[in-house]
């Protein structure tokens, strides 16, 4: 048994149930050995992480050369390589992380807007 009040208790209760409901990010980086380009990219995507979903992701850098059958099952072409695991849908961005406004169209934390669509050739 426990010495906690009833009312510790569900306050206990109270606050997993809020923790539960926020949104956990899942993301893996995948990445081609200890370069320079590497290194901003890890950098760079933290930063966004850290300023947008403060507390509510996890991120896991995969060195491609270290860990080849991950990228194998992942289908990883190129590097760097975000994957964003949950919430589903299951995402990929490739290149540069500095992009925080597509980085965030992929996290589904920004909505996208008809000046964000590429044009279309009516061909």
């Amino acid at each position: 048994m426990t010495d906690q009040k009833p009312s510790d208790s569900a306050e206990s209760y109270e606050k997993a149930l809020q923790d539960s409901q926020k949104v956990k990010y899942i993301l893996r980086l995948y990445i081609s050995g200890n370069t320079a380009k590497s290194a901003r990219a890890i950098q760079d995507l933290r930063k966004v992480c850290e300023e947008q979903i403060k507390g509510g992701y996890e991120l896991e850098v995969i060195d491609i050369y270290q860990q080849p059958t991950l990228a194998i099952q992942d289908q990883i072409l190129a590097t760097p390589t975000l994957v964003k695991k949950l919430p589903l849908p299951v995402r990929k961005m490739i290149g540069d992380m500095t992009q925080t406004k597509r980085i965030l169209l992929g996290f589904d934390l920004l909505e996208a807007k008809p000046e964000d669509d590429p044009p279309q050739n009516d061909r």
